[in-house]
């Protein structure tokens, strides 16, 4: 992956904004991980109040097999009443729950492949990688977030770049165990529903981690412009998720993107492709699938259901109460 960041145009917010919507793990292993003092910059959550949405999904039927398309938000304010109406029935009625990545049962494991990917070499901190112009800009975003400049120094910019964009939705109220991933999985535990996964964590973490450094830099760049814009932007984004507005989502999630083509590919489009080659081998075989993807993956000209219909594979929007 080259040359991500050749132009880097408007849209620093939509850019944080589809990096943390298209990463299933959401921020979660990488908030684990993080000092004290960063943990410590997250404020209460205001008391959540119960809101009734109707989120959009679609489904894939051949004879003996359908496998239902969900599209989730990877971090959610406490209080959203979705998993209901038609979405609990193809929920409660599928034989195994599909995500792009599970939660990982190993914290020492999952430490260790954040360390393995996310930390700079021994004697090289983060702030050291940095231009001038770009650390000035860090230094006062972690200011700002009353973050101590030195608590995310033995980390990689990609690193930054991601916890920079979850921080504020934290401090904002917004909780990661209310997350759609988080709420199927206790619900698939509840009904002892198989879980399965179409990537690993190596592999989500593995899309940043291969940036040069030049790039996570820039990346880290536009970031930082997006972070006073981001929780109004995922606040945009829920909106339209639970409404099920696919136009409003496609505009929140691509206008911008064509600045980062690169990333884009690497974050939706390629990633699609695979799933699309996941979805046509699980036709061949019985059964009913509840798969839930991030939103941005079901949206826009190189959605999941746009790919499958070059497959010559139709998919049809389930009407949500």
């Amino acid at each position: 992956m080259t040359k991500l960041f050749k132009t880097l145009k408007s849209g620093a917010a939509t850019l944080a904004v589809a990096a943390i919507a298209t990463i299933g793990f959401a921020s979660e292993p990488l908030l684990a991980q993080q000092p004290t003092s960063v943990a410590e910059a997250l404020g209460p959550a205001p008391a959540p109040a119960m809101k009734d949405v109707n989120p959009a999904m679609w489904v894939v039927r051949d004879q003996d097999t359908t496998i239902y398309l969900f599209g989730t938000v990877h971090v959610l304010r406490p209080g959203l009443n979705w998993l209901k109406g038609d979405i609990k029935t193809a929920f409660d009625a599928s034989d195994e729950l599909i995500l792009e990545v599970q939660e990982p049962s190993d914290p020492t494991a999952m430490q260790a492949t954040v360390n393995k990917l996310a930390t700079n070499p021994q004697g090289i901190t983060l702030r050291s990688l940095l231009t001038p112009p770009v650390l000035t800009k860090y230094e006062k975003t972690l200011g700002t977030l009353n973050i101590p400049p030195v608590a995310l120094d033995q980390y990689e910019p990609w690193f930054a770049s991601v916890t920079l964009t979850t921080l504020p939705l934290m401090m904002q109220g917004y909780d990661l165990n209310s997350g759609a991933e988080k709420v199927l999985t206790s619900a698939a535990k509840a009904q002892n529903k198989p879980l399965g996964q179409l990537e690993t964590v190596e592999q989500q973490l593995g899309i940043f981690d291969s940036l040069s450094t030049e790039e996570q830099v820039a990346f880290l760049d536009v970031t930082l412009d997006g972070v006073p814009e981001v929780t109004t932007q995922i606040d945009a984004l829920v909106d339209a998720w639970g409404k099920g507005d696919q136009a409003a989502l496609d505009k929140l999630m691509n206008e911008g993107m064509e600045s980062y083509p690169g990333l884009y590919d690497a974050l939706l489009t390629n990633r699609n492709a695979n799933w699309v080659r996941w979805i046509k081998a699980r036709m061949d075989k019985p059964g009913t699938v509840f798969m839930a993807v991030g939103a941005a993956h079901l949206v826009g000209k190189d959605s999941v259901q746009a790919q499958l219909a070059k497959e010559g594979i139709k998919s049809v929007q389930v009407t949500s109460n």
